[in-house]
C-alpha cells in the first residue's frame, strides 16, 4: 500500500471514530494510532490534518488531539453525514457554450503533461516518471536547508521581484562561469522550468507566430506553445542533436524569431548537440534575428561515467541570442520549483513583464531555502551520488534491452534518465503502453514528443523513477511479453 492510499484509509476510519465522540473527548496518542493501525507516523499525522482541515478535530501542541465541536449544519436524526465531495452538482452544461474557442480543449494540450506526472499504483513499475525515486533525491539535505531558510533574518519578507541577489549570482556563475558573458543582473528567477519555458514563450513571439522546436522533442515544450497561441514548427534531430541544414531552412521557410532546443542529453532521444553544430545554431539563428531558448533541464543528471560535458551555449554567446533555462528541480525534489532564465537587453525586459504579471516572484522562503541546500557541502557529494545511481540503471536497463529487445535501442549517451526505443514496424506505440500498464510497467508512447505526424513509432523509458536496477530489468522484461503479444495480435 502506498502512502497516499494510507492516509486515505486511516483518515476514514478516524472520521468515523470520531463522530461518535462528544466534543472535546481526546483522541488516541499518535503512537496508539500507529500500533492499532500499523501505519507510519508520517502517516498519523496526514490523516489528523486532513480531519483538522474538515473541521472534525483540534489540534493541540503538548495536549493532544480533541474531537471539536459540532458543525453548524447538522444532518436529520438517524442520518450519516455525507461525504465530502457527493453533492449533487448542478446543470454545467453552461460551461460548455462559455469555454469553447478557436483552440480547441485545453485539457488536449496539457494530456501530455499529465502522462508524464502520473504516478502508477504501487504494484505497477514507473519507467515513465523523469523525476528520479525518493530514494534518490537529498531529502534529509532539503529538510536541513528548510530548517535553516525558515530561521534567516527576513525569510518572510517580500523578495525582489527577479530573485534574491546571491541565488541569481550564484546561478550566473554556475551557467556562465566565473568570467562568463552571464552577470547577476542577467538573472530572472522562475518557479521551476516549465514556468520559465512559458513566461520564455509568451515573451519572445507574438501569438499565431511559428516557433522552431526540435522533432522528436519534450511534450511540455509543445504544450507551452500551443497554449501561447504559437504555432510550433519540428526541425529533426539526430544523433548529434538538432540538423543544423534543417534548421536553416526552416527559418527561411517560415521567418520564425525563437528556436526552442535542448542541447544536452535531449528529451527523447538522449542526443548531445555536437561541437560543429553547437557554433551553426547561434551563427544560424543570429543572421535570422531569432532567439534560441536554451532549456538545460538535464545539466545535474549526468551521470558518474560521462565525458566532460560541454558549456551551456549561453556561456559562448555575447550577442543576447541565447535565453537559457536552468532548473533544480530534477536533480533536488519535484517540489524544489526554484529555476532561473538569463537573458540580455530588451529580451530580459519583456521576460520580467510577463512573469511579474503572471506570478509576481518565487516565494522568498523557497529561494533561501536554495541557497541553503546548494551552499551545503552535501549538495555536490549528493550529485556524485545521483550520478554514480543513474549510471547503474541505465546500465541495467541497456544490458537488459540488449537481452531481451535486440534492435529497438540506438545510440545513447552516458547522462539524462531516459532512453529512446524504436518499435517494430507495425506496432501501434498507445496499444502497447496501453497493454505494458495492464502488465504492470508504465511507459510513454512516442507520437506525443511530435508536433507533427511521427516518421515511426517508439516509446521513452526512463529509469530514474524506478525504486532500484533490478526493478528496471524487471520493467523491460514484462514490456518485452507485451511487446510479444501486442506484435503477434
Amino acid at each position: 500500500m502506498n502512502e497516499r492510499s494510507s492516509v486515505t484509509e486511516l483518515a476514514d476510519s478516524l472520521r468515523r471514530e470520531v463522530e461518535r465522540y462528544p466534543e472535546g473527548r481526546k483522541l488516541p496518542s499518535s503512537r496508539a494510532l500507529m500500533e492499532r493501525h500499523q501505519v507510519s507516523p508520517g502517516t498519523v499525522s496526514r490523516a489528523i490534518a486532513v480531519l483538522a482541515a474538515e473541521g472534525l478535530v483540534i489540534s493541540r501542541p503538548g495536549a493532544g488531539v480533541f474531537r471539536a465541536a459540532a458543525f453548524t449544519t447538522v444532518p436529520a436524526a438517524g442520518a450519516r453525514r455525507a461525504p465530502a465531495g457527493t453533492a449533487r452538482p448542478g446543470d454545467l452544461s453552461w460551461q460548455e457554450i462559455a469555454l469553447s474557442s478557436e483552440t480547441g480543449p485545453r485539457d488536449l494540450l496539457a494530456a501530455p503533461v499529465f502522462a508524464t506526472l502520473r504516478v502508477p499504483p504501487p504494484d505497477v513499475i514507473d519507467l515513465n516518471s523523469g523525476y528520479p525515486h525518493s530514494s534518490l533525491l537529498p531529502e534529509r539535505l532539503l529538510a536541513a536547508a528548510l530548517a535553516r531558510a525558515g530561521r534567516r533574518p527576513g525569510a518572510w519578507e517580500r523578495p525582489p521581484t527577479d530573485g534574491l541577489t546571491e541565488l541569481r549570482g550564484w546561478f550566473a556563475r554556475d551557467i556562465g562561469g566565473h568570467d562568463g558573458p552571464i552577470a547577476t543582473g542577467d538573472v530572472l528567477l522562475t518557479s521551476g522550468g516549465q514556468s520559465g519555458l512559458t513566461v520564455a514563450m509568451r515573451s519572445l513571439a507574438a501569438p499565431g507566430a511559428p516557433v522552431l522546436v526540435e522533432s522528436p522533442t519534450y511534450p511540455g515544450i509543445l504544450a507551452v506553445v500551443r497554449a501561447a497561441g504559437l504555432r510550433p514548427v519540428p526541425v529533426p534531430v539526430d544523433a548529434d542533436g538538432v540538423r543544423t541544414d534543417l534548421l536553416a531552412e526552416a527559418f527561411e521557410a517560415t521567418r520564425a524569431r525563437v528556436f526552442v532546443c535542448q542541447p544536452l542529453f535531449q528529451n527523447p532521444t538522449g542526443a548531445v548537440l555536437s561541437p560543429e553544430r553547437r557554433a551553426e545554431v547561434l551563427r544560424i539563428a543570429r543572421a535570422a534575428g531569432a532567439f534560441v531558448v536554451e532549456d538545460d533541464f538535464s545539466r545535474l543528471l549526468v551521470h558518474a561515467d560521462a565525458p566532460a560535458l560541454p558549456r551551456p551555449l549561453a556561456a559562448d554567446d555575447r550577442d543576447g541570442v541565447v535565453v537559457h533555462l536552468r532548473s533544480l528541480t530534477k536533480a533536488a525534489s519535484p517540489n524544489l520549483r526554484v529555476g532561473a532564465l538569463t537573458a540580455r537587453g530588451p529580451a530580459l525586459a519583456r521576460l520580467r513583464a510577463t512573469q511579474v504579471v503572471d506570478s509576481f516572484f518565487v516565494p522568498r522562503p523557497l529561494q533561501e531555502a536554495t541557497l541553503e541546500l546548494v551552499a551545503d557541502p552535501g549538495w555536490a557529494r549528493h550529485l556524485r551520488t545521483l550520478g554514480t545511481e543513474l549510471r547503474n540503471r541505465r546500465t541495467a536497463a541497456v544490458a537488459a534491452l540488449h537481452r531481451e529487445l535486440p534492435g529497438v535501442l540506438g545510440s545513447y549517451r552516458p547522462g539524462g534518465y531516459h532512453l529512446w526505443l524504436r518499435l517494430p514496424e507495425g506496432v501501434d506505440d498507445g496499444v502497447l503502453t496501453a497493454a505494458a500498464m495492464r502488465a504492470g510497467v508504465q511507459v510513454t508512447p512516442g507520437r506525443p514528443y511530435h508536433a507533427a505526424e511521427p516518421p515511426a513509432a517508439n516509446l521513452r523509458l526512463s529509469y530514474a523513477a524506478a525504486e532500484n536496477s533490478a526493478q528496471v530489468v524487471e520493467g523491460v522484461h514484462r514490456l518485452r511479453a507485451v511487446l510479444d503479444e501486442v506484435a503477434t495480435g
